[in-house]
């Protein structure tokens, strides 16, 4: 499977916050998770970590786009079939 890189711009709405990047706040929660596990196994991480940020970036997008499916599907850049399947698997449908 190949994989595609993506830089990120980070855009800075508010001038006078410093931005931090989506990924540095999912990396602190994961350490944050990690802390709470305190030695205890876990499984299914990257499962859970991609369903608690997927479900709100459908969401956002879809509030952002008027819940027109078909910008949504082009700002995300998912094909519509795609993004309905994932908008039923998270009950957004």
């Amino acid at each position: 499977m190949e994989l595609m890189q993506h830089s990120v711009k980070v855009i800075n709405i508010d001038t006078k916050k410093t931005p931090i990047p989506l990924s540095a706040h999912v990396k602190e929660t994961v350490e944050h998770y990690f802390d709470q596990l305190n030695g205890h196994d876990t499984s299914g991480l990257y499962a859970m970590v991609i369903s608690e940020v997927e479900k709100p970036l459908l969401e956002a997008t879809l509030d952002y786009c008027g819940q027109n499916q078909t910008k949504a599907s082009k700002i995300l850049g998912l094909s519509r079939s795609t993004l309905r399947k994932k908008l039923d698997l998270y009950g957004l449908s």
